[in-house]
């Protein structure tokens, strides 16, 4: 969710005193700095109502700096790329994969359907029809060759 406010001020919603550095490298992380910096009024641009001027991806990585920029203790992520393309994807996925290796004792929950953004995790629960039918490591379900490794095989040949 963003705000009708600033960049910036999206992005340290509800902290203060934030020096503006580390609002810069949480943007860097999260691939929207250089974004930002082309905007004639950078981290000063208001993003609109629910920010209305930014694509969905844009959002996204918007949202994803505020995230880093918290570093908390438990993280839930909600489809939380789905708007972005591939490259972008990439990139923030492996900045939120950095962010747990540098902080172990975080928790972090992951809900998607693209499957490229959990195969790190510790552990996998498959659900269908509001069951666990599956849970595992992403190699211990592909070797099940499951529901995982069925849905797995569909979205690599589709993309």
């Amino acid at each position: 969710v963003l705000f009708d406010l600033t960049i910036a001020e999206n992005i340290t919603y509800g902290l203060e005193n934030i020096p503006t550095d580390e609002i810069i490298l949480a943007a860097t992380k999260a691939n929207i700095h250089q974004f930002i910096q082309q905007l004639p009024q950078g981290y000063d641009t208001k993003v609109g109502v629910k920010g209305s001027f930014l694509s969905g991806g844009e959002k996204q990585r918007i949202a994803i700096a505020r995230v880093l920029i918290r570093r908390p203790k438990i993280l839930l992520l909600d489809e939380a790329t789905s708007a972005m393309d591939p490259y972008n994807e990439q990139i923030v996925q492996a900045t939120l994969e950095q962010a747990q290796t540098e902080d172990p004792s975080r928790t972090s929950l992951i809900i998607a359907h693209r499957l490229s953004t959990i195969r790190s995790c510790d552990l996998i629960h498959v659900l269908e029809m509001g069951r666990i039918v599956e849970s595992g490591t992403h190699t211990e379900l592909v070797q099940k060759g499951g529901i995982y490794y069925k849905m797995l095989n569909t979205q690599n040949n589709v993309h």
